[in-house]
């Protein structure tokens, strides 16, 4: 049923569904030697929702980033795997840093901001979200890591547009990182997308560099010298990404990078020193 709807993954959303109604790690699937009809009833329902394109981290109720997992469903926007990529990159640039200061613009379902503090748990981790109903989800999820007992992140409502945002930290901040907006409007989506991630938190006008351009100002505003941002992007925005980071004389050492099918994914800059 899935591969006739066209999803991407077939099988392993089958196992995952299967895992997630019967209660089990999807590698102890093969060890479940029995199932009721209820649960058969159960799995039926949801892979139909699925064979729908709703997605399947909404059929969940989560999505992994990094060594964590969050909460999501409607009102915010789904984390994608590539999206590891970029948090990988800028994990790698606080090898070195104790106690680094990380600020996650558009912060969505607060998963990078996370996933960041589950790793660097010495690390001040801020998160800024403009959109309410984000927020509501990113609140949630930051609530569960703390009533964990973890180290708490800092959840923001702000915009990246307004010059004033986390102007305490000018010229502090070790990292920045962001999942913008970046799809340019009228590009074509997958129905998981197009019809169920918020529409603001894919798409922006025009080229679909504009959210992306405040989060340049930010972060420029932001980092220490020889602090680092890394910004995802659209595959289409491989070479006008980069240059836009690259006409800030404040920023050097701009790379693009690419995601494990070989599409341009996230841009990468260093603070000047001098």
């Amino acid at each position: 049923m899935l591969a006739a709807a066209g999803v991407d993954s077939p099988r392993a959303d089958a196992e995952l569904l299967a895992a997630h109604v019967l209660g089990v790690e999807r590698s102890r699937l093969p060890f479940v030697p029995l199932v009721d009809i209820p649960v058969i009833a159960e799995l039926r329902k949801l892979v139909e929702r699925r064979a729908k394109r709703e997605p399947l981290q909404y059929l969940l109720g989560t999505a992994v980033m990094g060594g964590v997992t969050v909460a999501v469903g409607p009102g915010v926007f789904v984390p994608r795997p590539e999206t590891e990529l970029l948090l990988a990159w800028g994990l790698s640039t606080l090898e070195r840093t104790a106690k680094p200061v990380v600020v996650d613009l558009c912060t969505g379902s607060a998963a990078l901001a996370l996933a960041v503090a589950d790793a660097r748990p010495d690390a001040v981790v801020h998160a800024v979200e403009r959109d309410r109903g984000a927020l509501v989800w990113a609140r949630r999820n930051a609530n569960a890591r703390a009533d964990a007992g973890d180290t708490p992140i800092r959840l923001h409502a702000g915009d990246v547009a307004d010059r004033t945002l986390l102007d305490d930290l000018d010229g502090t901040v070790d990292l920045v990182l962001s999942n913008p907006p970046y799809v340019p409007e009228g590009s074509p989506v997958s129905p998981e997308v197009a019809d169920y991630d918020p529409y603001h938190a894919v798409f922006a006008p025009g080229d679909g560099l504009e959210v992306i351009r405040k989060v340049v100002d930010c972060a420029a505003r932001l980092l220490r010298p020889g602090g680092a941002v890394a910004i995802e992007h659209d595959d289409t925005q491989g070479e006008s990404a980069p240059a836009l980071l690259s006409t800030r004389r404040v920023l050097t050492d701009v790379q693009d990078h690419r995601d494990l099918a070989g599409r341009p994914r996230f841009v990468t800059a260093l603070r000047a020193r001098s």
